[in-house]
């Protein structure tokens, strides 16, 4: 039984099939007799307190504002070692999933914002349909095995991780207000540290983490998302040790933390975040102007702006086909981007956070985020599953 549990975790797929676990157990809980109990536990107040600084919020904003900064964390991890030493450090191998990544943000936006146009609250929700959900996207894509080229792989993740990065800035430059100078000062002054460390070769990966923490209660109080002291606090670990060459302090770094976001801190996070209530969902819920837009960009925008703008690409000789692709393969992936799960209800719940509650009674976002990632799975499996030689 342990062998068989030790081998599940080991593959690849393994972390988006118990994100999809966790998703389908939310909303079995979200309309069961154990309803109730799934919102008392929600709204499980928490506190911290040290002197007069205190820090109270529900279980579900914990989730979201403190368990996804460690994602974000990793994932701007990814993105240095991609930069630095990985992929991305290649010219030749970041134009096409940098112009696909713009695609797959430029058009599903301009989706959402034709169907929602003149609705000032809908409008809120534009950014939802923007991103892509890396460990659903990339688990799918591993279920197909030794077909997938090493090159589609690192396509996905590297469109991902830019639609990811197109993320960060929406959730800075739109989702933030109420702005703290005294917290935001502190926050900047955190950074120098943290610039100061680095720059003196430091590798002591716990002294960076303390100012980490430091920086992350400063950005909660300043009014910017607190998950951006995660991305910003990763751009400072350093790739080397100059004491130890052959070792590497954010690699070590992005391995530990690779299960506990994996099989832990995006399982919970699809737990507290995909329970809808399906009691009294109608076909009309489902075709209201904001789950319509957010389906529609999901699974119709992620694949037109993806493909069309990686094929202009590969025609006119602006970059290459991944190495053992082809144009199935490509418009799978493209497809496949749709999924935008996790990253799409972060994106929702920054989004409609202050609109009224019985305004949102009217519509769910979370509907269209649900199906435009599940048909964006399927067809993009299918799509895949039919383009790649066994």
């Amino acid at each position: 039984m342990k062998a068989t549990i030790k081998n599940f975790l080991s593959l690849e797929s393994s972390g988006g099939i118990i994100l999809m676990a966790a998703a389908v157990l939310a909303m079995i809980a979200a309309n069961s007799p154990a309803a109730s109990l799934y919102g008392l536990f929600l709204e499980t107040p928490v506190e911290v307190r040290v002197g007069a600084l205190k820090i109270a919020k529900p279980l579900f904003l914990w989730v979201n504002d403190g368990l996804m900064a460690v994602f974000f964390f990793l994932v701007g991890l990814e993105l240095k070692r991609e930069i630095v030493e990985g992929e991305l450090s290649r010219p030749a191998n970041v134009m096409l999933p940098a112009l696909g990544a713009i695609g797959g943000i430029v058009v599903p936006v301009a989706i959402f914002a034709w169907i929602n146009a003149g609705d000032t609250a809908a409008m809120q929700g534009w950014a939802i349909p923007a991103a892509t959900d890396i460990a659903f996207a990339l688990g799918i894509l591993m279920l197909l095995g030794n077909r997938v080229p090493v090159s589609l792989k690192v396509f996905l993740v590297s469109l991902a991780i830019f639609d990811d990065l197109g993320a960060i800035v929406i959730i800075a430059v739109f989702y933030s207000s109420d702005l703290s100078t005294l917290a935001l000062i502190v926050a900047t002054f955190c950074i120098a540290i943290l610039a100061v460390l680095n720059w003196r070769g430091v590798a002591s990966v716990s002294t960076y983490i303390l100012v980490g923490i430091v920086m992350w209660i400063a950005v909660l109080k300043s009014g910017v998302h607190a998950t951006l002291a995660g991305v910003a606090l990763a751009a400072f670990i350093p790739m080397r040790d100059k004491d130890d060459p052959d070792a590497s302090p954010l690699q070590e770094l992005e391995h530990d933390l690779h299960s506990v976001v994996a099989f832990g801190v995006l399982p919970l996070f699809a737990f507290v975040n995909a329970g809808i209530d399906l009691g009294g969902v109608s076909f009309a819920d489902v075709l209201h102007p904001v789950p319509l837009g957010i389906a529609a960009g999901l699974f119709i925008g992620k694949q037109l702006g993806i493909f069309l703008i990686c094929a202009l690409s590969i025609r006119f000789g602006l970059a290459r086909m991944p190495e053992g692709a082809n144009w199935g393969s490509l418009y799978g992936v493209s497809v496949l981007c749709g999924v935008g799960f996790t990253m799409s209800l972060f994106v929702g719940s920054l989004a409609f956070e202050n609109v009224a509650l019985d305004t949102r009674r009217v519509f769910d976002e979370r509907l269209g985020i649900i199906l435009g990632s599940l048909l964006s799975g399927i067809v993009g499996y299918a799509a895949l599953r039919m383009s790649l030689k066994d």
